[in-house]
């Protein structure tokens, strides 16, 4: 597995890791045993980054990730969590009080003292302009209650924003083969800056390993059907926000672009993510074994050639630069 490190993370990090929203909730049940397995086959694969939130599962994968890790002293793994959504998406809400609250639960939850890295969950946009927001987490660092604070957000605009505080330490964004802008500006903004890059949804939701059809059902409890048009949250984090019978006809493509290149989709995906210049980590999710192991298997792929990412833009181009170059 390739590492990689940003100056203000100051750890050597697998440049694929493991997203657990999936292990939480809203992907449909995973048992517990199951989780386990996940995480253990992510380990043995390489992959030294979890990155979870206080609201997945309202604190179940949390719990999870800590149980496994306490079961598991022996490992060097970074956990990545998030705080922010468990009250009214107000500003005001975005105090030094209730991050102390926040991260003590998570605290509690992973079973430590110092909480890796925390990112806000996609806050409401004033609160990336807002000085005192950062001033509070800057305590809790001092305090020690964090080891480093970074943030999650849904547009480039925020990213952007955030990456001028110089305290950051990360920037999460939706990056894949169906959304490119981020590599336009903030990928060499949070380079400059030393700011690591996590970028989640690199599978569009799982459109990219090319497996679903016009036709594909998903559980009722999967936001893949809860949330398609945006219905619980930022629609931009259900299959990338992209029209999903197009996204299946973009992603037949991409899965003739892999074969191309002998491997498959989901992991020429995951691949060319990771050797883009700026991105630190990608945390796909996985929810069995085989999945876990074939992700990870991406952060080893030699260098892909540059026809590669040419193709890759011009299908972004032809199915989805009008609709979602915009408004993200």
């Amino acid at each position: 597995m390739d590492t990689r490190n940003a100056a203000r993370i100051g750890k050597d990090l697998s440049v694929i890791g493991l997203g657990t929203w999936q292990l939480g909730a809203d992907w449909g049940d995973v048992s517990e045993a199951d989780a386990r397995e996940v995480l253990a086959a992510s380990v043995e694969a390489g992959v030294t980054v979890f990155d979870t939130a206080d609201v997945y599962g309202d604190g179940r994968s949390e719990q999870i990730i800590g149980g496994y890790l306490r079961d598991h002293p022996e490992l060097d793994i970074f956990v990545a969590t998030k705080m922010g959504r468990r009250e009214d998406q107000d500003p005001k809400n975005f105090t030094l009080a209730k991050f102390r609250e926040w991260t003590d639960r998570s605290r509690k939850n992973l079973g430590v003292d110092t909480l890796d890295l925390v990112q806000l969950h996609c806050p409401p946009t004033p609160v990336f302009s807002t000085d005192s927001v950062f001033d509070a987490l800057d305590t809790l660092v001092s305090e020690g209650a964090i080891a480093r604070y970074g943030v999650s957000v849904e547009t480039v605009d925020e990213a952007l924003a955030a990456i001028e505080h110089p305290g950051l330490a990360s920037v999460q964004i939706i990056v894949n083969a169906f959304r490119l802008k981020p590599l336009e500006r903030v990928l060499p903004a949070a380079a400059a800056a030393g700011v690591a890059v996590i970028t989640r949804v690199p599978l569009a939701s799982g459109l990219l390993s090319g497996k679903y059809t016009a036709d594909t059902q998903f559980a009722a409890n999967d936001h893949r059907t809860f949330n398609r048009h945006g219905e619980s949250f930022d629609v931009g984090e259900t299959f990338s926000g992209v029209d999903f019978e197009q996204g299946v006809k973009a992603a037949q493509e991409f899965a003739a672009l892999a074969a191309s290149v002998d491997l498959a989709p989901p992991v020429a995906a995951l691949a060319w993510l990771a050797q883009l210049d700026g991105v630190t980590t990608v945390i796909p999710g996985a929810r069995n074994v085989e999945q876990a192991k074939a992700n990870a298997s991406a952060g080893s792929v030699p260098p892909l050639p540059e026809s590669f990412g040419e193709a890759v833009t011009d299908i972004y181009d032809r199915y989805f630069r009008q609709a979602v170059h915009g408004r993200w």
